[in-house]
């Protein structure tokens, strides 16, 4: 059974065009969504779980279906685990041609060299940030210099950690990270090697 699954991003957007190809191709089963393709998207979710061994998803264009070429592939490796064909009307994309499939390997290709690229920017901007002095996380809760009191007083042998952490009111393994960031230990050993 031929379905048509029709998408438009906003309210206020027609699919006047997708509804006329549809129609144009013999599809009458068409389930229609209004919704970005960045939120989740419940009829498209509700038709690929209903979707059966022999049916064919049809769009107007692959970016009614999927945001990014990962997020297609993801999509068509669950149509074709389950022996469901795919069909783009613009794209002239069909799965069950060996052109079809040949561009549907090709697109899982792009797809891993996307994710690398995207894993590349992020640690190459990661790489930036630090350089430039940025951090990221929770902030402190100690100032440095109330860390060098704090350690002063430890190692005084006067005050035990419990009791330093009591009186500042953080958990004891709150205040032995400051400790050992302060002292260059534990977790921190790394980091102060590099400066």
């Amino acid at each position: 059974m031929l379905i048509g699954y029709a998408r438009v991003s906003t309210l206020d957007q027609n699919m006047t065009a997708q509804l006329a190809a549809f129609k144009r191709a013999g599809i009458k089963n068409i389930v229609q969504e209004k919704r970005s393709a960045v939120r989740d998207r419940p009829e498209l979710d509700r038709l690929l779980a209903e979707l059966k061994k022999g049916d064919v998803l049809v769009v107007y264009k692959l970016d009614r279906l999927a945001r990014s070429v990962s997020q297609f592939v993801r999509v068509f490796e669950l149509l074709r685990s389950r022996g469901v064909a795919f069909r783009s009307l613009t794209e002239s994309i069909e799965t069950d041609s060996p052109h079809g499939r040949m561009f549907l390997h090709m697109l899982s290709a792009f797809a891993e060299f996307e994710r690398e690229l995207i894993r590349e920017r992020c640690l190459a901007g990661q790489i930036a940030a630090r350089a430039a002095g940025k951090t990221w996380g929770r902030k402190r809760y100690f100032s440095e210099s109330e860390v060098a009191e704090i350690v002063l007083a430890w190692r005084s042998g006067w005050y035990l950690q419990r009791v330093l952490a009591e009186m500042m009111g953080v958990s004891i393994a709150c205040l032995r990270d400051h400790i050992y960031r302060h002292e260059g230990r534990g977790r921190w050993v790394k980091r102060v090697l590099r400066k």
